[in-house]
């Protein structure tokens, strides 16, 4: 069975999430049932990132398994011709191996989380960004960031329903970028892992928004980092501010 790889585009308010749950809209789901109108089946599709409810997607990777030699451009245009009109896109197709596998082969996953701090309620940005009302510092931000990258137990900033075997992960990047927009001023945190524990983004950014807004110093995240204890993180961002950006494998997918 030939083995493809899809490059999805999302917007995730609809969703309970990427991974498929019975009776609710997921985008698994969603994708998988575009799937069964090409090749009346059942398919089980996987993806480099299993994103939360509210949470986006320029450029999650995911693979299926079609029984038809499908031209890679063919298969992605029948494929969003059967996604309308759920807000999901394949923006590119390619065949691979069939030992690839888009979770396991995964090098590295880019997220990018978006902040807007204005006191007017958001319009056009609204379900894309996390709106707070107080200007933010970006320089303690940035302090309080650079503390956490590298390898660490972030047992602090994990979810207590995280399934990961270890808390231990190695944070490549965390850099923290001041954006003017016409419609107000947005703070962007790139954050690049090979992997995440559940909430570890969202836990990370509501942490440092706290240090940009005063009411934590950048030393208190190293001591909630050496506390290793979920209590002691700050609160959780919201989902709508998120996106997983890019995979990176050990050889080029799309050119």
């Amino acid at each position: 069975m030939p083995r493809f790889a899809l490059k999805v585009e999302y917007h995730g308010a609809p969703f309970v999430g990427w991974q498929r749950q019975i009776g609710l809209s997921s985008v698994q789901g969603a994708i998988e049932a575009a799937l069964a109108k090409l090749e009346k089946r059942d398919h089980n599709i996987a993806a480099a990132g299993r994103t939360d409810a509210g949470v986006h997607a320029m450029g999650q990777i995911a693979h299926c398994d079609m029984e038809r030699d499908w031209k890679p451009f063919r298969l992605s245009e029948a494929l969003n011709y059967h996604l309308k009109p759920h807000p999901i896109a394949i923006t590119a197709c390619v065949q691979v191996d069939d030992g690839f596998h888009a979770r396991f082969a995964a090098m590295e996953r880019q997220y990018l989380f978006r902040v807007l701090t204005r006191r007017a309620p958001v319009t056009h940005q609204a379900g894309l960004v996390w709106q707070v009302k107080q200007p933010l510092d970006l320089d303690a931000m940035q302090q309080g960031a650079d503390i956490l990258v590298g390898r660490h137990d972030f047992t602090t900033f994990r979810s207590t329903i995280c399934q990961s075997d270890s808390p231990v992960k190695r944070l490549d990047r965390l850099q923290v970028s001041k954006h003017e927009t016409p419609y107000g001023t947005e703070f962007h945190f790139d954050v690049r892992a090979r992997s995440f524990l559940h909430n570890q983004v969202r836990s990370l950014v509501g942490t440092l928004e706290r240090v940009g807004a005063g009411s934590w110093t950048p030393e208190d995240v190293r001591k909630a980092l050496n506390a290793k204890d979920r209590a002691a993180c700050g609160p959780v961002a919201a989902p709508f501010g998120l996106y997983l950006m890019h995979v990176s494998y050990p050889e080029p997918l799309f050119e």
